[in-house]
């Protein structure tokens, strides 16, 4: 099947060579050819170029795209799509004075789901899963990581993993799984934290690679939830069995979890609302990805990820959504690349360029998704009529998207 995308307004995100990620400087660099068009055969993007110069060939459907921009799928590194419920109740308490911390300390937040999570039928939790995953592509998202973590018992997290399993069996778009048993310490282990951490290493960790469940592993590395010494402690189990890290930290607090990570070669480190100079330090010349998760800011009102020194400091930076019950009922990617501009004082380059390429980056799928390169998966959402890319974070409430291909089919 060829699609031929003619009279197409502005195409973004063209790459002429398979790139891994942009960093620093060049993130204000967004490629485009204005007044272009793009060819797609099957599942792949064949070609692409001015209409100046058009295609000579014959091609199953001619889709005028006059007016409308053609650029990739948003890349969303880091959520928590597979869970149960919702947490609606605790979005009143914090309304009412409660910080996300106390609401934590006193049962609420992870604890809460994981309640709900542990109680609700495998297949329940497929359904309302599906559900969201479903919304998020029809938002845009092409590519999307999703972790366990709402679990922390063995059968609540495999149950999580064999959900994610199964969405990728029924859903074409690429999706990663990721194992966050070390997500927050069980009621039932308050006391005795590193038994817990002893369960999720000896017992479940085994389970989960010898039923191939999880690419990569994850650890909450904040006070409260788990220490550096505990992510040490998991990142180097998790090394045995092939688990690449992407790991939460510097949420609330700097202690160190940066560092860690890079010392485990993990391909990305998320949240970072709280960073020191010794953490942009740390992250130079290493292969780790930062990546920032505004609208949990927005959701939270807390602290927002300094996205220009990181940038400043020549690093990359990724964004994603945190998609999750308590910190972020969101999937939206629309939503965050407005915020990284707002909130965050990136320009509409560096932020789509974020939300794109390295996305990709932070879930190892650069070499075929994340921009538009010819052979790359034809993973592209096309605007409606717009005056430029920059209306997309500009008009923050609007819908500015008409379609979304997913290996060059219409959803």
């Amino acid at each position: 099947m060829k699609l031929l995308f003619s009279n197409i307004k502005e195409l973004l995100q063209v790459r002429e060579e398979k790139i891994d990620k942009v960093s620093g400087t060049d993130m204000k660099e967004l490629p485009s050819v204005k007044n272009a068009w793009l060819l797609v055969e099957d599942d792949k993007i064949e070609a692409y170029g001015s209409m100046d110069n058009p295609p000579d060939i014959k091609v199953d459907q001619n889709i005028d795209a006059s007016g409308k921009i053609i650029l990739p799928t948003w890349c969303d590194s880091h959520t928590h799509i597979v869970y149960a419920g919702n947490r609606e109740q605790e979005f009143a308490d914090r309304i009412n004075g409660l910080s996300y911390e106390e609401i934590a300390n006193r049962g609420g937040g992870i604890l809460n789901s994981a309640k709900t999570l542990q109680e609700t039928p495998e297949e329940e939790v497929y359904k309302q899963s599906a559900k969201r995953l479903e919304e998020v592509m029809k938002l845009g998202t092409g590519a999307v990581e999703i972790k366990s973590g709402y679990g922390l018992t063995e059968e609540a997290e495999l149950k999580m993993l064999r959900v994610i399993k199964k969405l990728k069996e029924n859903y074409k778009l690429p999706i990663k799984s990721t194992f966050l048993g070390a997500h927050a310490i069980p009621k039932d282990y308050k006391e005795r934290p590193e038994e817990y951490m002893d369960l999720v290493i000896n017992e479940i960790l085994p389970k989960v690679a010898e039923q191939g469940l999880a690419e990569y592993i994850d650890i909450f590395c904040e006070k409260g939830y788990f220490t550096v010494k505990d992510t040490h402690k998991l990142l180097s189990a998790a090394k045995e069995y092939g688990l690449r890290p992407k790991i939460h930290v510097n949420q609330f607090n700097a202690i160190g979890g940066v560092k860690a990570g890079v010392e485990y070669n993990a391909l990305s480190v998320d949240h970072l609302e709280v960073m020191n100079d010794e953490d942009i330090e740390v992250l130079k010349g290493t292969e780790t990805m930062p990546v920032a998760l505004p609208s949990c800011s927005l959701f939270l009102s807390i602290p927002y990820t300094p996205a220009r020194r990181i940038l400043e400091a020549g690093l990359p930076l990724a964004l994603a959504t945190d998609f999750n019950p308590g910190s972020t009922p969101s999937g939206n990617m629309n939503l965050v690349v407005s915020l990284a501009c707002i909130k965050m004082k990136m320009t509409p380059e560096e932020a789509i360029n974020a939300a794109t390429i390295n996305g990709a980056y932070a879930m190892e799928l650069s070499k075929t998704h994340g921009s538009i390169t010819k052979g790359k998966q034809a993973n592209f959402i096309i605007t409606k009529e717009i005056p430029s890319y920059t209306f997309l974070p500009y008009a923050f409430g609007t819908n500015s998207i008409e379609s979304v291909y997913i290996n060059g089919k219409k959803i």
